[in-house]
């Protein structure tokens, strides 16, 4: 391993220059001026592959945007880790509060900043490059290696669902790693075994057939960003606690094991809120802060699209508004189920004086893996040596909702092993990725391979 090691650290440089590159492609999924620079960033994620030694490579096109493969398959008698990750970024709004444009890397105080640094550019370069290091050093991996890179997850990685079903023997695994999740501080390196779910819906609250000027029929016609503020008022009562009948109908308790295990991860409600710049935190009553974030399912309002938004006055009653609300699940929560009680309650409770339509736009069911899998041993063998201490485990209150589809159809145990922080600002102005995490990922990932192959 030393050799392996010793390449990493003397060609950290160069591959940060390689993520700069990787950053700068627009990548963002869910805007369709941007499907040539998903192809692009598909084309070059492909070509890093290449580099890396990697075999078998093919860019597969869907419906929407492309899904990467490759593989190094030569060791028959030892285990096969599939490596995931998504090339795709969120959009950048609102641009005017970033301090950098986020397709122009920078580096300030040892962070890297851009879209995608963090989520997930950041984490699944460092994977590469230590497949890389091993076949620059030795020209073999102790194990079989399959990388599998797609361009939706950030809009439901609705093509890779079809895609495994129809790839189940192209993707035959004996284990998941995937670097999309946070550490729980600061040069600490965690294990996640746990995942919410998540199912997006939208609210959309009709009146008159076009806008009106709200002088000459306010008062006589309703407003629909009115009606849709008092609908989604009723979500929560005053507690914070969901209001959708059988909301928490299949909610698992908290185990004393879990409720003790959190308690020794010392989490300091205090400092949380300093770091977030708000007076008090605020959640559902009679849980922990960590309960709430991890192990209690949640509602929220997204958005609200409707009437005039532009700088200045307009007097209008818009004939539409519309809200997106999503909802984190936790372990035994159905999110097709929770749809339909959602839409039902959502419309008991609107008036008759406007036209209100329910829609689910996509779902993702929880993740759980035991702590006693094999294969999370070996990841936790491999933090202890890359960070010099012992890992924690946590679980997460995001969701990357294809890892169910890989645990369902590959039957293999999904290894959550992310470096970034919560302070890292993903999906946020001004996301960015500590140029250490970078380089203890790439070490973690490189010790994570040797480690699979003794199990």
């Amino acid at each position: 391993m030393e050799t392996v090691l010793n390449y990493i650290k003397n060609n950290f440089s160069n591959y940060l220059e390689e993520l700069k590159d990787y950053l700068k492609i627009k990548s963002i999924s869910t805007l369709d001026e941007h499907k040539d620079d998903m192809q692009n960033c598909a084309k070059f994620v492909a070509s890093k592959f290449e580099s890396a030694g990697l075999e078998n490579i093919k860019i597969f096109q869907t419906e929407k945007h492309p899904i990467v493969y490759a593989d190094w398959l030569h060791q028959p008698n030892k285990p096969t880790i599939l490596i995931y990750g998504h090339y795709d970024v969120q959009p950048v709004d609102p641009i005017e509060l970033w301090k950098s444009n986020p397709f122009e890397p920078v580096i300030i105080n040892k962070k890297i900043y851009a879209r995608g640094a963090n989520d997930n550019k950041g984490q699944n370069f460092v994977h590469i490059k230590s497949v890389e290091a091993f076949m620059k050093t030795k020209g073999t991996l102790p194990v079989n290696v399959k990388f599998l890179f797609e361009g939706e997850e950030e809009v439901g990685s609705t093509s890779l669902t079809k895609f495994i079903i129809e790839n189940k023997k192209l993707l035959k695994c004996d284990a998941l790693l995937i670097s999309d999740t946070s550490m729980f501080a600061p040069n600490t390196p965690t294990i996640t075994y746990g995942l919410r779910g998540l199912l997006y819906m939208e609210i959309e609250v009709t009146a008159a057939n076009r806008d009106l000027h709200s002088g000459s029929f306010g008062g006589a016609v309703a407003n629909p960003i009115n009606e849709l503020a008092k609908i989604i008022s009723k979500l929560h009562d005053k507690n914070g606690k969901v209001t959708i009948p059988n909301f928490y109908k299949d909610v698992l308790p908290i185990s004393k094991e879990e409720k003790e295990n959190f308690k020794k991860l010392k989490f300091s409600d205090k400092n949380f809120a300093k770091e977030l710049n708000v007076k008090e935190l605020y959640g559902e009553k009679g849980f922990s802060t960590l309960e709430r974030l991890w192990v209690r399912p949640t509602l929220d309002c997204n958005g609200i699209i409707g009437g005039f938004t532009e700088k200045g006055a307009k007097t209008v009653l818009p004939a539409k508004a519309t809200a997106k609300i999503s909802m984190r699940l936790v372990p035994n929560q159905d999110p097709k189920k929770l749809a339909k009680d959602f839409e039902n309650y959502v419309k008991s409770i609107s008036p008759n004086w406007v036209k209100v339509e329910v829609k689910m736009l996509h779902y993702g069911y929880p993740a759980m893996t035991s702590i006693d899998d094999p294969t999370i041993k070996a990841a936790s063998n491999a933090l202890k040596k890359a960070f010099k201490k012992d890992p924690v485990f946590t679980r997460e209150g995001g969701s990357i909702p294809i890892i169910v589809d890989f645990m369902k159809q590959l039957k293999a145990p999904a290894i959550l092993m992310g470096f970034g922080l919560d302070t890292d600002d993903i999906h946020s102005p001004n996301e960015h990725f500590r140029l250490e995490n970078f380089e203890k990922g790439l070490l973690s990932s490189a010790y994570f391979i040797n480690e699979m192959a003794n199990i």
